[in-house]
């Protein structure tokens, strides 16, 4: 059993499906308000996913800038590569964001969507943040708080020690609380700090595609059972049957800032 949750191909095709969401698109557009790009524009997708932002950013900055992808799950490299294959201003590289394969000063902007709530290192990942940004360059960071999952369910006892198993799935489930400090050591101006709620009376494709994430990963840890996380998909489906269907969950966009020389 591993620690964390791999983003293996199966979970890839989840991912990719869950970022067809309109709850993932309204944020997506939240954080290219935030970035605020121009074009002509480098900017560094750190942990590019399936792409989506990916393709957004560089149609933001347009052929004249540059938008490099890393993401350190050879799966997710194959679905943003073929989403941002008529880009030439797109680059997608396997990396990872505590080792960034380019020289220092490069981009002038940076995005880190849930990304490093799954990194142990977080002062040497902000380092290497600070590192590629040019003087006077901004990046947006965003990370969910997963103490404020609601998921309304008959059971809600089974459903707390499922979430409480799903804790295990990254180094930090509560990043947002200690990264403004954390951003601050590292050099960085915060700038502005903003929450998005996704929140849904329905059965949708993020909400979906969590849950089967997390009942795929919870069996066999701190005492939650397949049975238990099969019984926790039962109930959500006969809460949304019964027309008791409830999911919220809040991430936090953080508007960081490298001072000018």
């Amino acid at each position: 059993m591993t620690d964390q949750l791999q983003f293996d191909s199966a979970a890839a095709r989840q991912t990719e499906a869950q970022y067809t969401s309109p709850l993932v698109a309204a944020r997506r557009q939240r954080v290219l308000g935030l970035l605020g790009l121009r074009a002509g524009e480098a900017v560094l997708d750190i942990g590019t996913g399936p792409g989506f932002l990916t393709d957004e950013m560089a149609r933001a900055v347009g052929s004249a800038g540059r938008v490099e992808g890393i993401d350190r799950s050879r799966d997710m490299l194959a679905p943003a590569r073929r989403r941002c294959a008529d880009l030439s201003q797109v680059t997608i590289h396997e990396a990872d964001a505590v080792e960034i394969p380019f020289p220092a000063a490069t981009f002038d902007a940076a995005i880190a969507v849930q990304v490093y709530e799954y990194v142990p290192d977080m002062a040497a990942a902000l380092r290497e943040l600070y590192r590629v940004l040019r003087p006077g360059g901004r990046a947006v960071i965003v990370d969910t708080d997963w103490a404020s999952l609601v998921w309304e369910a008959q059971d809600r006892a089974r459903a707390e020690r499922v979430f409480n198993a799903w804790d295990e799935h990254l180094a930090d489930s509560y990043l947002p609380r200690r990264l403004a400090p954390l951003l601050r050591e590292s050099g960085f101006e915060v700038a502005k700090v903003e929450p998005y709620t996704a929140i849904s009376l329905s059965p949708e494709p993020y909400a979906t595609g969590l849950a089967s994430l997390i009942a795929g990963f919870v069996p066999g840890r701190r005492g939650v059972t397949t049975a238990d996380a099969a019984a926790w998909l039962a109930d959500l489906a006969e809460t949304s049957a019964s027309g008791r269907y409830f999911f919220s969950l809040t991430a936090f966009l953080f508007l960081a800032k490298r001072a000018a020389a």
